[in-house]
């Protein structure tokens, strides 16, 4: 253990502690991560993401934001620590956008211990440190105009601002980076800016101290108590949750007009409202407040139950209000933008669903499963990976999107905010792209935890597992599968203890046939869906688990308080959702076409942009009559002509140029 005096707090980075989130010593957490680096992907859907990842996204998106003349992120930060001329460029939380680019090098570092990338992470935390002020604040928009003399800019001025959303994704970068390098260099500038904090909310006016948003903080300010172990830190989170509510003017869209332990749904705007409950989830793992779990609780049944999408995706709306339809009062009545609506309030073609607000829905269900250990969390988190998360950026790595609707219609007569497909730069709201690619980068630290008992084996796909469990013991494991295009799963040690030790095997709610041997020997395990199989013996080199999850293509329908999919299915194969995309139509338009109830679909093999999947081919019939020009209604007629489909997964489509698509699809019975 290489043990560090900072500050007069001592901290530590050893094999426990280099996780993405360290629960290793939260009291109040089931599980814990495998550390950063354990798990390297082999073969596979997650191998090829990765080596993209790692070749196109991440270094083409820093091209992007070391470009002046596409994005000022970086050059702000050079304007900042008087290395260039110029004022602040871009939105308020671009800080936060190369914090999280940042990250996405740590993470890839981790694994590949790239000397090239850990130089270049040198130079950028050179460059971040000297635009730091003396007493920790860090905020490029105010620094810079600060140090002009300008009196443009002020700290804390505008909740708009983002200053502690930036702070927050600095702090979480600076973790993953210390963890992953052993270099204290961004930590040092985390724990000078959360001191920042910590000293601010005990100093400033109650209506100053909760003006903050989107807060990515509460995340960060617990993962830097988690790496220091100062105590002033937890404080500083378990304070942040009670002062929400408390202000006059809050706001639904904020999820601060009640105090957060009253909150029963899901509301407001999506980003904030997830990292919101992910923030709650951490301070409960450190703390034991149950008062926490409770909103935490009714909250995400909320939000599954009646809010979120088919593809995990959340925040239904680009513009709504709050309550809606319920109340007489105007003065009740609130603004809300990009966020969850009503209960089964879930349109297509104008679904918002940012994918910051999907990738929130994956921090958020990882820290509750690391909590409870419940196998149902773990759904959503490869819900949302394979299908909301993948579907923010094209195949080949390089273009992003803001949104993901999951219908679109060249015929349709609005022009959106933010529509027309991925591209290489979102101009104002460039946050998405930089989320994305971290996670991305991270998708192999979800794939194990770790529990007093044993390990857990939580996402299938070729990789090698060399951990340590909590009792300090080696494991090494080869999983071998082409997962999710293949329901054969084998999982080979090489490596273990020598002693009695728990495997638990995630069997996805989605699965309702499974079975499972070791060495060969049928295992007749209570594998339910939606759960988790242990297996606990001696286990040796050489043993073998093999398991099958059947896979059979399954037509979707929704609740029928759901509006706009009524009589209408959606189709998924294992994880995967799917969706008709107009280049694999002969003829008319992906509306125009009706799936038969018992319809056959068979897999195959397929690539589009060199990547490789599996797409489902049938019969269908099509609407001979396509044409609705100026006309609202009319009898309808049968649907009576054959046309062969090819369905592709979601996160695919808009790889073929210009296009139309749905997932949800008129069905016959």
């Amino acid at each position: 253990m290489k043990q560090l005096l900072l500050l007069g707090i001592i901290f530590s980075c050893n094999i426990a502690s280099a996780q993405l989130v360290n629960t290793s010593q939260s009291p109040y957490a089931r599980l814990m991560s495998i550390g950063l680096g354990d798990v390297k992907w082999t073969q596979g859907f997650w191998a090829e993401r990765f080596d993209i990842c790692k070749n196109t996204m991440s270094p083409e998106l820093l091209k992007t934001y070391m470009d002046e003349h596409i994005s000022h992120s970086f050059e702000n930060f050079r304007i900042a620590a008087r290395l260039a001329e110029g004022s602040h460029s871009g939105p308020p939380f671009h800080d936060g956008d190369l914090y999280k680019a940042f990250e996405s090098l740590a993470s890839l570092f981790a694994v590949t211990h790239d000397a090239d990338l850990d130089k270049l992470m040198d130079e950028i935390i050179a460059v971040i440190a000297e635009s730091q002020r003396k007493d920790g604040y860090i905020h490029t928009p105010v620094v810079i105009e600060e140090r002009k003399n300008s009196g443009k800019e002020h700290a804390f001025a505008d909740r708009l601002n983002f200053e502690t959303y930036n702070m927050g994704h600095l702090m979480t970068a600076a973790c993953v980076h210390y963890r992953a390098s052993g270099k204290r260099t961004l930590l040092d500038i985390a724990i000078k800016a959360t001191d920042y904090l910590y000293a601010f909310y005990k100093n400033a006016s109650p209506e100053l101290a909760r003006n903050a948003i989107c807060p990515s903080h509460y995340m960060g300010v617990v993962e830097m108590y988690r790496t220091t172990r100062d105590l002033k830190y937890l404080e500083l989170a378990k304070s942040l949750i009670d002062i929400r509510g408390l202000m006059e003017n809050g706001t639904d869209d904020n999820q601060d007009r009640i105090p957060f332990r009253q909150q029963t749904k899901a509301m407001g705007h999506a980003v904030r409202a997830n990292y919101l409950y992910a923030g709650a989830a951490d301070v409960y793992a450190e703390s034991g407040d149950t008062s926490l779990l409770r909103p935490l609780n009714l909250i995400w049944d909320n939000m599954t139950n009646a809010k979120m999408y088919i593809t995990g995706a959340c925040g239904a709306l680009y513009d709504g209000v709050s309550p809606d339809g319920t109340s007489y009062k105007p003065v009740e009545i609130q603004k809300t933008h990009q966020s969850y609506g009503r209960d089964f309030q879930l349109p297509n073609k104008t679904a918002h669903n940012e994918t910051c607000a999907n990738i929130g829905n994956l921090l958020w269900n990882w820290r509750m499963f690391l909590i409870t250990g419940e196998a149902k969390y773990m759904d959503i988190v490869e819900l949302t990976l394979y299908n909301s998360i993948l579907s923010g950026v094209s195949l080949d790595g390089r273009d992003f999107c803001y949104t993901n609707p999951l219908s679109v219609s060249e015929q349709f007569p609005y022009q959106l905010r933010w529509s027309g497909g991925r591209v290489p730069y979102i101009a104002l709201s460039n946050c998405c792209p930089p989320n994305t690619v971290r996670t991305i980068s991270e998708v192999q630290n979800y794939a194990y935890s770790l529990s007093e008992d044993g390990i857990w084996v939580n996402l299938y796909g070729g990789n090698v597992l060399n951990t340590t469990t909590k009792k300090g013991e080696k494991i090494q494991i080869t999983q071998t599968s082409d997962y999710p295009w293949d329901e054969e799963v084998t999982l080979t040690f090489n490596k273990m203890p020598g002693k009695n030790l728990a495997v638990y095997l995630r069997i996805p709610g989605w699965c309702k046939n499974v079975s499972l041997s070791v060495n060969g020997k049928p295992e007749f395990q209570n594998s339910r869906s939606g759960s988790y199989v242990k297996l606990e013996r001696t286990w040796k080199a050489g043993d073998k688990i093999s398991l099958t999850l059947s896979m059979k293509p399954v037509l979707m329908e929704s609740n029928p308080l759901v509006e706009e999919t009524r009589n209408q299915v959606a189709v998924k194969r294992g994880p995967v959702v799917y969706c008709l995309e107009s280049p694999d139509l002969r003829e008319g338009h992906v509306f125009d076409i009706t799936l038969p109830v018992d319809i056959q679909l068979i897999p195959k093999e397929a690539n589009i942009e060199s990547s490789r999947f599996i797409v489902l081919e049938g019969l269908a019939r099509i609407n001979g009559n396509t044409q609705w020009d100026n006309t609202l209604y009319r009898e309808i007629k049968p649907a009576d002509k054959h046309t062969p489909v090819r369905l592709i997964p979601y996160y695919a489509w808009g790889n073929r140029g210009k296009s139309e698509m749905t997932v949800w699809m008129n069905v016959r019975k």
